[in-house]
């Protein structure tokens, strides 16, 4: 499975690479909600959830937004010809405070149900009381209960929830980010600075570089590689999909806490972003699921691999997990069977659901690789 980034007509200057404290603070708040796949990050984590109870409470009405899917909100809206990114997190935030009730909700919405599997409606579709509103309500429901209630308070009034978002944001930076940005910031600007050199063009009078963006995009992630004609690149992702870049800007976001994820964001018109760990900052070597399947022959099959990705980020019904994967659900049974006798696969009941989960403490056990690779 993987993304192929379609590059092509992309030049130099519509490459813009630099930190975002928002970027950040979003990876973050994933590893405190999500501290199983973030091992490394163990020691961090136990003095950031020091915080308040309080604000612990809040940062849980807000997981989903900073689940494995990632709410668009929090990266950067680049369009061509503007300034490339904010200089910090007030002023991130302070563009948000600004955003009009519908493009908020643009924004937030997807992100709230968590998935681009199923379409959202505009923004403008997702009044109170509309049937839109109402069918997007419950289809978060159906994913779990804590994206239902987070879409109703949406639909109902966006603009208190963006308030209030803010305020939990601003508690966090408080609390533990603004103290790890400190440490973080100067890195990252100058790893930055770094991929903005290579993109940069030679003085005149030197040989021309032959390094296009899909090469240095190649250079900076491990496991990325040129595909095909053109300036395609692939990147080991969950999701399988081809993006056109161009004429929109590839805004290039390094990152000390997103690994072991990659995530890429394609949906907006203004840009396309990728987050990605920053070098030095991931502690094994990152491997492609190619290099898993050769060292791991427990996981040989490329089906239940899929499936295990699938099942790594919430519990999953079946069906759920038979329409993801354009499959039958006895296909899925069999599968989820499998790797429920291996003990890769936890099974429970809820209500008249059987959800399912991946067993990440026994993947981690495996080794860190299996457990990055299939995090990815």
């Amino acid at each position: 499975m993987s993304i192929v980034l379609d590059l092509g007509g992309l030049g130099p200057a519509d490459v813009v690479a630099g930190p975002s404290a928002l970027s950040e603070l979003m990876a973050s708040l994933h590893v405190l909600a999500e501290p199983e796949h973030h091992p490394e990050a163990v020691g961090w984590a136990a003095r950031a959830v020091a915080a308040g109870d309080e604000l612990r409470d809040e940062l849980s009405v807000f997981a989903p937004l900073w689940a494995r899917f990632r709410c668009r909100l929090f990266f950067p809206l680049v369009r061509p010809g503007t300034a490339p990114l904010a200089a910090n997190l007030d002023e991130e935030l302070a563009a948000i405070a600004a955003l009009p009730a519908e493009e908020f909700l643009d924004l937030v919405a997807p992100g709230v149900l968590g998935t681009n599997a199923q379409p959202v409606p505009p923004g403008d579709a997702l009044r109170a009381g509309a049937w839109a509103a109402e069918d997007y309500v419950l289809r978060c429901l159906r994913r779990s209960y804590a994206r239902g209630e987070l879409a109703r308070q949406l639909v109902a009034a966006p603009l208190e929830l963006r308030d209030r978002l803010l305020a939990v944001l601003r508690a966090a930076d408080t609390a533990f980010f603004a103290e790890d940005w400190r440490t973080l910031r100067s890195p990252l600007e100058n790893h930055a600075r770094d991929v903005r050199r290579r993109l940069a063009p030679l003085p005149l009078g030197e040989p021309a570089s032959l390094r296009s963006p899909a090469d240095v995009l190649t250079e900076l992630l491990p496991t990325a590689a040129r595909v095909g004609p053109g300036e395609r690149v692939r990147l080991d992702k969950l999701q399988i999909d081809e993006v056109r870049v161009a004429p929109r800007p590839l805004v290039l976001v390094p990152s000390a806490r997103v690994w072991p994820h990659l995530t890429v964001k394609h949906e907006h018109p203004s840009c396309v972003v990728v987050q990605y760990a920053a070098r030095g900052t991931t502690p094994v070597e990152q491997l492609t699921v190619r290099d898993l399947h050769h060292r791991l022959m427990a996981l040989t099959s490329p089906a239940r691999m899929e499936l295990c990705r699938h099942l790594l980020g919430e519990p999953i019904t079946t069906s759920e997990l038979a329409a993801r994967l354009g499959s039958s659900e006895p296909q899925v049974s069999r599968a989820l069977r499998t790797l429920r006798d291996a003990g890769l696969v936890r099974s429970t009941r809820d209500g008249k659901l059987v959800r399912h989960r991946l067993a990440t403490e026994v993947i981690q056990r495996l080794g860190h690789d299996v457990l990055a690779t299939v995090a990815r």
